[in-house]
């Protein structure tokens, strides 16, 4: 019999330990990252068992009687171990819906955890999701590439390259996160009308926490920064959570320099290089010049999706 528990701080340790040996969890699935904003969202993260034994997990927030799974995280749905199986999903999802009748929850917005983020296959979710009649809401590309097998950089790219390596321009990993947000939000202000998600101060305050998983790149050009990158490293997959660059930066090829060398660096002991989603409107209007950029470095499309399941 599967019961669910609300979760609460002193399970902490718990949530965490699990993630950490589950089949398709990453850092930002831990509760020090989750809660960081936690003052911006109502937490309402949920622990499944089975006969008392933790099988899964689903970080969430409320808002307006809709449970979002979960509204500060790029995805987050079910996490599982290699013990979870179908029809223990399927379960699961019986479950999930009964919790949401008895709490007046309307409906359920849910982020799927892309493939390129499972240790082993963990898409027992999907098929739950299609049997209650849930409906995708959202399917945006992201640019990934297999790194043992990216596809060819046009010749364009590739001399960009080698103009950035002749101007001097210098790559390295950097804590100068107020100025790297600076020259983003100019970037997303001239571009797109927005500015990053993140303050500097939370992201000094997660590299903190995650100094390894959270890396600041920069391309440096007469000691400016001109061009550069947050990563998030996870186990297998490294993800462009930010990417900067000026004029002169698209003039010499920094961010280009700045790509091919993480995707060097990384390409021995990751799988995929992610570059995320180059949609707006949710997923309805695709952004031909930035897929094509993402593109050009050799990547092609994983989908990144979001399901509503009406209760």
């Amino acid at each position: 019999m599967i019961t669910i528990k609300n979760y609460t701080l002193d399970k902490k340790e718990i949530w965490d330990d699990f993630v950490k040996n589950s089949k398709n969890g990453i850092f930002m699935l831990n509760r020090d990252y989750m809660d960081y904003h936690s003052d911006r969202f109502k937490d309402n993260s949920l622990m499944f068992y089975y006969n008392d034994k933790l099988i899964a997990l689903l970080p969430a927030n409320i808002q307006d009687n809709v449970l979002y799974s979960h509204g500060g995280l790029t995805f987050g749905g079910f996490i599982t171990n290699e013990n979870m199986k179908q029809h223990k999903m399927n379960s699961c999802f019986e479950c999930l819906i009964d919790y949401c009748k008895h709490n007046n929850i309307e409906k359920i917005i849910y982020k799927c955890i892309p493939q390129i983020y499972h240790k082993i296959s963990a898409d027992e979710d999907l098929y739950s999701l299609f049997l209650n009649n849930a409906q995708p809401i959202k399917i945006e590309p992201s640019t990934t590439i297999l790194l043992n097998t990216p596809c060819k950089m046009p010749k364009g790219r590739i001399a960009q390259i080698s103009r950035a390596k002749r101007e001097g321009i210098i790559i390295e990993k950097s804590d100068k996160f107020y100025d790297f947000i600076k020259l983003e939000n100019q970037v997303l202000n001239e571009y797109h009308n927005t500015k990053a998600v993140h303050s500097p101060e939370e992201l000094g305050l997660l590299h903190s926490r995650f100094p390894e998983n959270i890396q600041l790149w920069i391309a440096k050009y007469n000691d400016e920064i001109i061009a550069g990158s947050l990563i998030f490293v996870s186990e297998q997959t490294i993800h462009t959570q930010y990417l900067a660059a000026n004029d002169k930066s698209r003039e010499i090829g920094g961010l280009d320099l700045l790509i091919k060398t993480l995707i060097d660096k990384f390409s021995d002991n990751k799988k995929y290089f992610d570059f995320g989603i180059s949609t707006e409107n949710n997923g309805k209007f695709l952004n031909e010049g930035l897929i094509s950029q993402k593109e050009g470095f050799g990547g092609r499309t994983t989908i990144y999706q979001t399901w509503e399941l009406l209760i």
